[in-house]
């Protein structure tokens, strides 16, 4: 047998075996079932609006030369949608069923089965509390993250119209549904801090840059910055709670006003399109407030989520950096914003039909590998971006993969109180880089260590602790279906002959004795490749 360390560098075996022996644990809905085309039959048509996403960015293709990459093969889009739909990768039984089925609409009707299912509602819960909360924060107050996460979830999982998701957060008053109270006192209630996150969050502008002074660069004014704030300076947290305490209330003076820094001139309320505050409107100021984020007189928040959906799928958006719309900074297909921030609206703010109109265009679904070693722009999105799987993808794929049984993996969806599970927290802590950017692959040797040697990568990859490699020791597996099974787990695809042959090689090379460690050292180089840890 060859030595460890040998065996390791050898292969890079261990990244291609680890998550296809899910075929025998994890049964997938089935692959024909019908599936409703539309969430609303008197909404809009997302067919036509994709349409015409394609045709605009191939009239672009056109005009910038570009040839664009051919469509991705079902592998490929299988993962892809599985990571970006519910953060996770697929089981073993739906990449057999997905490649093995036929039929024409495959791809719509699995897109329409992920939209539906429970993991979709999580992954966008976690997704908004990774964009609401301060970086860190998590570790802090786990009760804080547990009523955010929760809250969220469940306005996702009915899909509620994101303008009424919008002002729920806005005129939040605690109790016993204590969430959107819980992200005010993630941020100690500052009007400042509410408002330069509240106007990242749902408005995509960077406003707090004019916090100090009129901003350098765009047309926001330190007093349009403190006039937003003040929405936010009559509010306080209730009498009686501890800070600790998850049940959090919060209530809306008739007092506190906010001055502009170093001086004592007083700020009145004031909308981030110029116009003041009208106290005789009635109702308090973050009512006065959630009533025009979600009016026609808002012309930021369908566009910026529009545009926030989009970098979701796409690895970046239209405008980019997500949160900072404004005229300096134009979006690179401005048709394309255009078309999709009304489509969003005329859908009554649905956000299942957004992705579900993004994920079915042939934009979405173009291979991540092009026709030519030079990659086209990124802004062109001839191709797909690769994407960086964040701390949480990566830990439940890596779970998925090893069989472990941590809750909500798969089509079930996932329960909060995995937040609570230690290991994934220190797995989480340890991976968290500073970009929130899925283009950006910013993890150094800590991160590396830890998938190289980390907990869930000994469970996952130990002959005498592994779900998967126990699994695939039974005597009724062949070499083949072993490796192939290895495949689909990790990569949703089967080897190549290459590979193939080479890892077979390997595994047959091994005794008895050592046959269970070198499908461990297979599974261990296929979860620490390259293309285990990017969604591609």
């Amino acid at each position: 047998m060859t030595p460890l360390s040998d065996r390791r560098a050898l292969l890079g075996l261990r990244r291609v075996l680890g998550l296809l022996a899910l075929f025998a644990l994890v049964s997938p809905a089935t692959a024909g079932e019908a599936i409703p085309e539309t969430a609303s039959a008197s909404g809009p048509d997302f067919r036509a609006t994709a349409a015409r996403v394609d045709e605009l960015l191939a009239a672009r293709w056109r005009e910038e030369g570009v040839t664009p990459a051919t469509l991705s093969d079902d592998s490929e889009f299988l993962r892809r949608v599985y990571l970006d739909l519910t953060g996770v990768i697929p089981p073993v039984a739906e990449v057999r069923a997905f490649l093995n089925d036929d039929s024409a609409d495959k791809r719509q009707r699995l897109i329409e089965r992920l939209l539906a299912s429970p993991a979709h509602a999580t992954h966008l819960a976690t997704t908004w509390r990774n964009i609401m909360l301060p970086a860190g924060f998590e570790t802090g107050d786990l009760n804080s993250v547990l009523g955010v996460q929760n809250w969220l979830r469940n306005r996702f999982a009915e899909n509620m119209r994101y303008d009424r998701i919008a002002s729920e957060l806005l005129v939040a008053t605690g109790g016993s549904e204590s969430g959107p109270a819980l992200f005010y006192t993630a941020l100690e209630l500052k009007p400042e801090e509410l408002a330069a996150n509240t106007a990242r969050i749902f408005l995509g502008v960077q406003i707090q840059c004019a916090q100090c002074h009129d901003h350098p660069y765009d047309h926001w004014s330190q007093e349009d910055f403190w006039g937003y704030a003040a929405f936010f300076a009559q509010l306080e947290r209730a009498g009686g709670e501890q800070p600790g305490m998850m049940n959090v209330a919060l209530v809306d003076r008739n007092q506190g006003d906010v001055t502009l820094p170093d001086t004592e001139q007083v700020v009145l309320p004031r909308y981030p399109e110029g116009r003041l505050a009208n106290p005789d409107e009635g109702g308090y100021r973050r009512q006065q407030l959630s009533i025009w984020l979600a009016s026609r007189d808002n012309p930021y928040l369908a566009r910026a989520m529009a545009n926030r959906v989009w970098e979701r799928l796409f690895g970046r958006g239209l405008v980019e950096p997500v949160d900072d719309l404004g005229p300096r900074n134009p979006p690179s297909h401005p048709e394309i914003l255009e078309e999709l921030t009304e489509f969003f609206i005329e859908s009554g703010f649905d956000v299942r039909m957004l992705f579900r109109t993004l994920a079915n265009t042939r934009a979405y679904q173009l291979s991540s590998r092009g026709e030519s070693e030079e990659a086209p722009r990124p802004e062109l999105f001839a191709r797909m971006m690769v994407k960086s799987l964040t701390p949480e993808q990566l830990y439940d794929s890596l779970s998925q993969a090893a069989l472990r049984n941590s809750v909500g993996m798969g089509m079930g969806g996932a329960s909060s109180s995995r937040l609570f599970d230690p290991q994934r927290r220190e797995f989480l802590a340890r991976m968290q880089t500073a970009s929130r950017s899925a283009a950006e692959f910013e993890a150094g040797l800590p991160q590396a260590l830890m998938l190289m040697n980390g907990r869930v990568m000994v469970e996952a990859t130990d002959s005498n602790k592994s779900r998967m490699i126990a699994a695939l020791d039974a005597p009724w597996f062949t070499d083949e279906q072993r490796l192939e099974t290895l495949f689909l787990a990790a990569y949703a695809r089967e080897p190549s002959d290459a590979e193939r042959d080479q890892f077979l090689n390997y595994i047959r090379g091994a005794d008895e004795n050592n046959r269970r460690q070198a499908l461990g050292d297979v599974f261990w180089a296929l979860l620490n490749s390259a293309e285990f840890a990017l969604n591609h």
